[in-house]
């Protein structure tokens, strides 16, 4: 029922404050060399109707074709994969900007002000930093700054329903957590469900209906705020700024803090901004790649991927890399998806997060990660029941203490196996490799289901893997190879088809030689 509400939410909305709300948060006005960034009172509808920019997103190398289909798939967008690697660019309407940060492979989001495809560098070092100072002047940066503006507000929304729901929880706990302490906790939060439902669409990976107003209806909300808080909002405040430069290319005859440096100067001067390299409000980007210049505002702090873990291993997986596995393996509503050597669990938690008609099972021999997954499948589901402020039916996920090479599931029970393997660096190491990664190869085309089953397997251990796979190509057929970087590491994600061909058990000495890892 908690869907179909959420699904005709943009019908129960009042459509002519809502569009009020927006176009006043729409129009920003840059007054005094654009100082200062005002909300005025009007503005005409068909500004915000038709706002348009383009956003830039840096993803997990080796996973831009990926992120460019979900970008596809979730926004409707066409998606341009930049030459210069990890990186996306889509235009979109102000009004799908939530939507944006709700996907789940890109690591960084920023706002492009302008693309210079092919900016001509000077011969030397002085002329080029010139440019850049001359060139901070020129861009257009009225409707990217509009973007920011509005950006912000849902970080303030979702720190302040955070906070509130944090204090709920307390409450609630140093109460005893007695029913008069629900029907508060509840009258709190109806109190704020217009909040509640937005920001549930702006974090929750699991609600997929579009909300066409849900920029209009955050603005909206905002009329319910105390006389102080709006009067905090809307007073001219002088911005703090850096200037962060991401250079790639051999023939610069410039570093990128001196470019950084000198734009940076520029910027100051053109919006009468101050220069702070840790607190700042706005953080502009030159990205130069080759004879590419592109110059953006960033729309996130810190990376996406920081999301579900809140119990740490010493290799734990990127939850923005986790989903890109899992997304090549295409799962399918009722598939069992496992991870053999899960870690900290960041696989299945995020595959239960986004493919919850799924069933996934995080396994793995050593019994102080299994306790890490556990305790962060807790911690996602005690964080959805404070966001909902109530009990909830759980995840579509397990944990379980096994040995790799015989794990306790039926022959050809399993869709999916998506897993990190040890690279034999922090884990393992590289000469025990040799005899694990066959057995395991070995034990996961006996749980794989023949004919469909499919496998995404992440490791360094390049060699080694290919020896292994080598030797059984008549239960799995190599379908392609994902060249990643993993903290420097050069990497690589391999996706496999199981074959048709029934899995046979080995016997005497080929099954002794298999399973030879457990002893070694």
């Amino acid at each position: 029922m908690g869907l179909d509400w959420i699904k005709n939410f943009g019908s129960i909305a009042n459509m002519s404050d809502v569009q009020e709300a927006t176009n006043q948060l729409l129009h920003v006005n840059l007054h005094e060399n654009q100082r200062y960034i005002h909300v005025t009172e009007s503005v005409p509808r068909s500004e915000s109707e038709h706002l348009r920019v383009t956003i830039g997103a840096t993803v997990p190398t080796g996973f831009e074709q990926v992120a460019a289909d979900e970008v596809r798939e979730k926004l409707r967008s066409s998606c341009k994969i930049s030459k210069d690697r990890g990186k996306i660019y889509f235009d979109i309407s102000v009004e799908s900007l939530a939507q944006v940060h709700r996907l789940r492979s890109v690591d960084n989001l920023f706002v492009v002000v302008q693309e210079l495809k092919d900016f001509q560098f000077k011969e030397t070092k002085e002329k080029v930093l010139k440019d850049f100072e001359e060139l901070a002047g020129k861009l257009p940066w009225s409707d990217p700054l509009k973007v920011w503006k509005i950006n912000t507000s849902f970080k303030k929304k979702k720190t302040k329903r955070k906070k509130l729901n944090q204090n709920l929880s307390k409450e609630k706990i140093d109460n005893g957590g007695d029913k008069g302490d629900e029907r508060d906790v509840k009258k709190e939060l109806s109190n704020n469900a217009l909040d509640s439902h937005i920001l549930d669409y702006y974090e929750k990976p699991a609600i997929k209906e579009e909300i066409s107003t849900l920029v209009g209806d955050i603005l909206a909300s905002c009329k319910n705020e105390n006389d102080e808080s709006s009067k905090e909002d809307t007073e001219p405040e002088v911005l703090k700024f850096r200037v962060t430069c991401n250079r790639a290319g051999e023939k610069h005859c410039f570093s990128s803090n001196e470019a950084a440096r000198d734009f940076g100067g520029a910027v100051q001067d053109y919006f009468k901004w101050k220069a702070d390299m840790t607190n700042f409000d706005v953080e502009v980007l030159l990205n130069i790649h080759d004879n590419e210049v592109i110059v953006g505002i960033a729309l996130t702090e810190e990376s996406l991927h920081r999301r579900n873990i809140t119990h740490f291993g010493p290799t734990t997986l990127r939850s923005t890399l986790a989903y890109g596995m899992l997304r090549l393996c295409a799962p399918q509503p009722s598939d069992i998806i496992v991870d053999p050597m899960c870690g900290t669990g960041a696989i299945p938690i995020e595959g239960a997060t986004e493919w919850s008609n799924c069933f996934h099972i995080a396994g793995d021999n050593n019994p102080l990660a299994v306790n890490r997954a556990a305790n962060n499948i807790s911690s996602l589901l005690t964080k959805s029941q404070i966001k909902e402020g109530k009990l909830s039916w759980g995840l579509p996920i397990d944990a379980i203490q096994w040995d790799i090479c015989n794990l306790p599931l039926r022959t050809g029970s399993v869709d999916i196996i998506v897993t990190d393997m040890p690279f034999g660096k922090r884990m393992g190491s590289k000469k025990r490799n040799w005899n694990l990664y066959p057995a395991c190869l070995w034990e996961m085309s006996r749980i794989c289901k023949p004919g469909t089953g499919r496998a995404a397997l992440l490791t360094q251990d390049k060699k080694c893997f290919t020896k292994a796979l080598s030797g059984m190509e008549h239960v799995w057929r190599k379908v392609h190879t994902v060249w990643v970087n993993i903290g420097g590491l050069h990497a690589a994600v391999y996706l496999l088809n199981r074959t048709p061909q029934a899995f046979v058990h080995p016997s005497g000495q080929d099954k002794e030689e298999l399973l030879s890892a457990k002893n070694d």
